[in-house]
């Protein structure tokens, strides 16, 4: 006790925020990127258990999937696995604790390090409280489980690098590598650290006095770079079976992200790989608080101060190197962003961590503070500031709660509606449907009762939300929720028109940040396109009606409503119509879901966008991903039949034409479109394939329908996908469902001709023997033809057993055996044509005394089988 009375203060406010974590806990949903956290976790540990490739899919699917480290995701997954957490709220809800409690633990680190630093016990709480009092910091701590878990790491880092630094032992240099190399793991930018270690400890090496002093500046400097680099390897599985590479791809992700996304920034919106140089010195500016801020710079200001007073001193070190240090830790990574061009999006978010070595500033300007004022009271009326700063931020937090994710602070507009929303991105991470649903819940009763099937249309995090409901809130909108939608401005509204459909309006700081809206009243948007003429014949048929922009597709899927976005640019009549942020420009923009704004329903997408209420001279629309129009499908419909070739017969004809794959179902139900199509490329030559795709010997790929393909009216579909470049010699696709199974498979040669060839080259010679298939030999190959054939005679595998005349031939693994096995599937080494089907399999050179084949199906067994005997030429 007497040990732990200098820190009641800090474990008291520990204790505060704790029970307030556990009160607000539920308060916090689930947010745009959870989904694919807790699959990243499960991938990892499948991949660690089972050494199978599923991490390397995972990184095809989600190429960004694989380089965020597991070391803080599978902890989480653990911790579930291990207190039997199955339920879908109890495995969120104790994500969100584990996080906020990580969060928690960075405040306690801040606090020891500040008070190491300035000596002081309030300049460490206070310091604490800076850290932990950052609004949208604090609203992430509990459903952001990439950047807060690192955050927490580079504060933890920065107090081992404070130790290791003044107690010099290899020890602690070791505990250091590891604390480094989790946060290189969680984040790439840990690299930052990585390179500022060994540059201050070339610097010791430097001024060591006599070689035992370098010797151990060697030792432990070599120490820290073997743990860091064996902590980094350890944790990212990714990297195991190729470090070298895979190491050099995953820094190029720190410049070339492959989430490319739009986003507003001061009026524009920009492509996030294009926004300013001061991108991130602008949000953290804007969205922290003053007060802090201005500790934060006074600290930089004072560490740079004694460093030019005092060069030397500063250089060797103590407390001012170290915050030579924390300088270099904000600087270098904002100057990084600029120049390497690295791609950041959704406000500063990728850049939390700065919060950790400037909040430690802050510390710095609070100690330089008090010491430059000297007289106690005055020391106290500089405490008294601080705290009202808090205060002052905790209300702030108590009044937008639970949307801190939102704050912005009075350096920019709070007072004037909807001004923000037409300036900044909002709440990029969809985070308030949560409380869209509690409030549907809530109201259920003030809902019409459902006389229309219009509730497919939900986004992800809206099915995620009602997951996460308690059981009794989930019933009673489990009826209600096809007539209402909901919508997040996470960009440009300004003048454009509000929907008379609203329900109900949350906003922060008078700006919107969802809207519950009625979703049956799109069936009267859809009566009112009817029998006019659209304005745009695109995907969607696009007409302008008064007020708003009406988007029509007939037939469709559900998909074409939740899983496509479009941009609406719109030029007034007038340009000084514009709002002021758009003088000197022609238009402005907004950027919409169509599940935010439309639905599925009687076999229709239907979509109202808002337009401005200023007279439009013309508007144009742009979609992402682009759909393909009813007439280029009809086209590639059309040359598929006509020019292209039939490789199968399924629940689609499946053609080649012009190097891609075309799938034509005739009569086709949009609904069975919603299902993910795989397609599996086996090449000629397995060097032609991705390094690291050549084990298993081919290429696999994934796409939606609504990604590539087309409804016609006439009520067939069509999707393309384009093939690889190099020489194919087999195909296999399918359509799953999540669990795996497949709804359809079809496996088929890309060339034919040859086994054509084949077939040919046998046509009306006496087979060698007889069964489902008639048996040749023909130039040292065996030979299946089948006439009539149909797919289904293909099914099955095919064995094929040799045996020789001498043992000794045999592969050494196959002499117990006393025969080859040659096994193989027939879209491998056959194909079929004009009602025939024919394969075609190279035999051994070895001499030759008999072959045994048929087909098998697995579990049943044989499905007929043939033997003969080869003579001897």
């Amino acid at each position: 006790m007497r040990a732990l009375a200098p820190h009641w203060g800090a474990l008291l406010a520990l204790a505060l925020f704790l029970i307030a974590g556990l009160a607000v806990l539920d308060d916090y949903g689930i947010t745009w990127d959870e989904g694919e956290q807790v699959l990243t976790a499960q991938y990892n540990l499948d991949y660690i258990l089972r050494a199978d490739a599923g991490i390397v899919e995972l990184g095809r699917i989600h190429a960004h999937g694989v380089f965020y480290g597991a070391a803080f995701e599978l902890p989480l997954l653990l911790v579930e696995r291990a207190f039997g957490i199955q339920d879908y709220r109890g495995i969120h809800l104790s994500r969100h604790l584990l996080t906020h409690l990580f969060f928690l633990v960075g405040g306690l680190f801040a606090y020891l390090l500040a008070r190491r630093l300035s000596g002081n016990s309030a300049v460490g709480l206070f310091t604490m409280l800076i850290f932990l009092l950052h609004p949208r910091l604090y609203a992430h701590s509990f459903f952001n489980s990439k950047d807060i878990p690192f955050l927490v790491a580079f504060i933890i880092a920065l107090f081992l690098a404070h130790r290791a630094f003044r107690r010099d032992t290899v020890a602690l240099f070791v505990l250091l590598g590891v604390g480094v190399g989790i946060a290189v793991n969680l984040r790439i930018m840990g690299v930052v650290l990585l390179a500022a270690i060994p540059s201050l400890r070339a610097i010791d090496f430097a001024f060591a006095q006599g070689g035992a002093e370098r010797k151990r500046v060697i030792l432990t400097t070599g120490a820290f770079a073997l743990t860091a680099a064996l902590s980094v390897y350890a944790l990212l599985p990714y990297l195991w079976s190729n470090p070298v590479e895979r190491a050099a791809e995953w820094w190029t992700t720190l410049s070339v992200h492959p989430n490319v996304v739009g986003e507003i920034f001061r009026g524009m919106v920009y492509p996030s790989t294009e926004f300013p140089a001061d991108y991130v010195p602008v949000w953290f500016s804007i969205a922290s608080p003053l007060f802090a801020l201005a500790l934060g710079l006074i600290g930089a200001g004072s560490v740079l101060g004694g460093a030019v007073r005092a060069p030397r001193v500063a250089i060797r070190s103590g407390s001012l190197r170290f915050g030579l240090l924390l300088v270099g830790c904000v600087a270098a990574p904002v100057a990084a962003v600029v120049l390497l061009d690295v791609n950041v999006y959704n406000g500063w978010r990728q850049m939390y961590f700065l919060w950790a070595p400037f909040a430690l500033l802050a510390a710095f300007g609070l100690a330089a503070l008090t010491r430059a004022l000297g007289r106690p009271r005055l020391r106290a009326a500089a405490y008294g500031a601080t705290g009202a700063g808090l205060a002052a931020t905790l209300a702030s937090m108590a009044l937008i709660h639970p949307n801190q994710q939102v704050f912005f602070n009075f350096s920019v507009d709070r007072v004037t509606p909807d001004y923000l929303q037409t300036q900044y991105v909002m709440d990029y991470w969809r985070h308030p449907m949560l409380q869209a649903l509690e409030w549907l819940s809530d109201n259920a009763n003030l809902l019409p009762a459902k006389t229309a099937p219009v509730g497919r249309a939900r986004t992800l995090v809206t099915q995620e939300n009602i997951a996460f409901l308690p059981d009794a809130a989930r019933a009673r909108i489990a009826g209600n929720t096809g007539f209402t939608l909901v919508t997040h401005v996470a960009g440009s509204g300004g003048a454009w028109a509000r929907s008379a459909r609203a329900l109900r309006r949350a906003q922060v700081y008078g700006n919107t940040i969802l809207t519950i809206e009625r979703k049956d009243d799109l069936q009267a948007v859809y009566d009112a396109s009817r029998g006019r003429e659209p304005d745009v014949v695109a995907a969607y048929d696009v007409h302008h009606l008064d007020g708003a922009v009406a988007l029509v597709m007939e037939p469709c899927a559900p998909a074409y409503i939740e899983n496509v976005t479009a941009a609406l640019r719109v030029a007034p009549v007038d340009p000084r119509d514009l709002p002021p942020w758009r003088e000197g420009k022609r238009d402005e923009s907004r950027g919409f879901f169509l599940a935010n704004h439309g639905a599925y329903f009687y076999g229709k997408c239907v979509a109202s966008l808002p337009l401005p209420d200023y007279p439009i001279a013309e508007f144009r629309l742009d979609w992402s991903p682009e759909p393909l129009t009813r007439a280029a499908a009809r086209e590639t419909m059309r040359h598929a039949k006509e020019k292209g070739r039939l490789l199968a017969h399924s629940a689609y004809d499946l053609y080649l034409t012009n190097g891609e794959l075309v799938y034509v179902q005739e009569t086709c139900d949009p609904l069975e479109t919603e299902r993910t199509f795989r397609v599996s490329v086996f090449p000629e030559r397995i060097d032609d394939l991705p390094e690291e795709w050549r084990g298993r010997g081919y290429e696999r790929f994934w796409f939606r329908f609504y990604q590539r393909g087309a409804l016609l009216e006439e009520g067939a579909c069509v999707a393309l996908f384009p093939l690889p470049g190099y020489p194919i010699a087999a195909i296999r696709t399918a359509q799953y469902v999540e669990s795996g199974d497949d709804l359809w498979e079809a496996a088929f040669s890309a060339n034919p001709e040859p086994y054509a060839a084949a077939y040919r080259a046998v046509a009306g010679s006496e087979p060698l023997a007889r069964g489902a298939f008639d048996l040749h030999l023909a130039d040292g190959d065996l030979v299946y033809v089948k006439e009539p054939c149909e797919q289904a005679d293909t099914d099955a595998r095919f064995f094929l057993h040799i045996i020789p005349e001498r043992g000794g031939d045999l592969p050494e693994g196959r002499r117990e055996l006393g025969f080859d096995n040659l096994d193989f599937r027939f879209f491998l080494n056959g194909a079929w044509f004009d009602g025939k089907c024919a394969a075609r399999v190279a035999l051994p050179d070895y001499p030759i005394a008999s072959v045994r084949t048929g087909q098998f199906v697995g579990g049943v067994g044989e499905v007929w089988s043939a033997e003969f005997a080869v003579a001897d030429p």
